[in-house]
């Protein structure tokens, strides 16, 4: 489950200290000011995404859905604001709780339904190139003994006075 952290609580507790002093003014109009840190506490409590084997079930203030995994066709990153998932109707599903920090999380959760954006995908050719290089490596290597860098990988950034 991605949720907001807890620590945005103590927001609403200062919230709620803000809130008593125009109270204190004037209670028998003011006192629906307290509604606002009310209201704030209970979206924090409420907004989630819970990720399972059968889909993504999203709730927010007012509203729940279930998003099987079949109508996932893809994953937008929005500048500012939650992600959102792209559908197979070409609408876009917000995920409450899951920002851009956030985003490792649901990769973990989603067991690979939806991919890293971070990790580049080799191609099936490449992949094989890698593991033929890292056998030979290790054949050649002798016990107890590293196997070597390519060279110009050895961790200095060259001569900088030429």
């Amino acid at each position: 489950m991605i949720r907001l952290p807890r620590l945005a609580h103590l927001g609403v507790f200062l919230l709620l200290f803000s809130v008593a002093f125009p109270f204190f003014g004037a209670p028998k109009v003011l006192w629906v000011l307290f509604a606002i840190p009310l209201a704030l506490a209970v979206w924090i409590e409420r907004s989630r995404t819970r990720v399972s084997e059968s889909g993504i079930d999203t709730r927010s203030m007012f509203s729940s859905r279930h998003i099987d995994w079949a109508d996932v066709r893809g994953l937008r990153i929005p500048k500012r604001g939650w992600l959102q998932l792209h559908l197979a109707d070409d609408s876009d599903a917000s995920l409450p709780g899951v920002s851009y920090d956030r985003l490792s999380a649901l990769v973990e959760a989603s067991n690979g339904r939806i991919p890293d954006p971070f990790v580049e995908p080799l191609d099936a050719d490449a992949a094989e190139d890698a593991e033929d290089i890292e056998a030979v490596a290790d054949e050649n290597a002798a016990p107890g003994e590293q196997t070597p860098k390519a060279e110009g990988d050895n961790g200095t950034e060259g001569d900088k006075n030429s």
